[in-house]
């Protein structure tokens, strides 16, 4: 059971320094093709890359082939965990770059103000409705600079692409777009060390080592070995 869930295993003192250079490899590849596709999807406003669809497949991908050589299958499904969420947020973090190197700013009016959702912190989050200084409703509801004080009729500045490829934003006091960085940064770290830790519990000492053969074939009852067969 413990082979099945967490890779055998089957070194004695240091890990085979082979397995731990193909999980770097394997886990930076793997971070490379999430990341990577989310990134150009938010830069070239590519929706099937923008949406983290290609990162998805990407952590399937490593997934199948930690499957393919054997790994825990604990380990495996923590790499595929790792895999989803940084597929997720990089997007995020590739459009908080966007913005933060070619966005504008501009006031908006507050139209509505949404209370009472959950954030992923465990706070409340406010969306607010917003229109711009023409009357024209934004696509998307605004949370960053919406409280708990915000009104109709508010003025929000929010942060918007030129180009149309990302989607407006609100501005927060404090924030920078380093901060969604560090965050994809240690997610990035920790799918590498997984995967790591996955190729080198996989190590099988029987695989090294050929299979005991009868006596009676490497030797006859006078004692002589047969000749070879090629």
């Amino acid at each position: 059971m413990r082979t099945t869930v967490w890779g055998p295993a089957e070194f004695v003192g240091l890990p085979p320094w082979g397995l731990v250079r193909e999980g770097i490899l394997a886990g930076g590849f793997g971070v490379l093709i999430i990341v990577g596709t989310g990134a150009v999807g938010i830069w070239t406003g590519a929706s099937a890359l923008a949406d983290g669809e290609a990162g998805l497949v990407g952590a399937g991908a490593l997934a199948l082939y930690l499957a393919f050589v054997r790994a825990g299958r604990a380990l495996i499904g923590i790499v595929a965990v790792l895999g989803v969420c940084l597929a997720l947020r990089a997007p995020q973090a590739a459009a908080g770059v966007v913005l933060a190197d070619r966005g504008r700013v501009q006031s908006v009016v507050v139209t509505s103000v949404d209370s009472g959702r959950q954030a992923a912190a465990g706070r409340s989050r406010y969306l607010c409705s917003v229109a711009d200084q023409d009357g024209v409703p934004l696509k998307v509801r605004i949370w960053r600079g919406c409280g708990r004080t915000t009104r109709p009729g508010d003025a929000l500045a929010v942060v918007y692409d030129p180009e149309g490829r990302v989607s407006p934003r609100g501005v927060q006091a404090g924030a920078t777009a380093t901060g969604p960085l560090r965050g994809l940064a240690a997610l990035a770290a920790a799918l590498v060390a997984g995967c790591v830790i996955a190729l080198v519990r996989s190590y099988r000492l029987t695989h090294t080592l050929s299979a005991p053969s009868h006596p009676f074939t490497d030797a006859d009852v006078s004692g002589h070995r047969p000749a070879d067969r090629r």
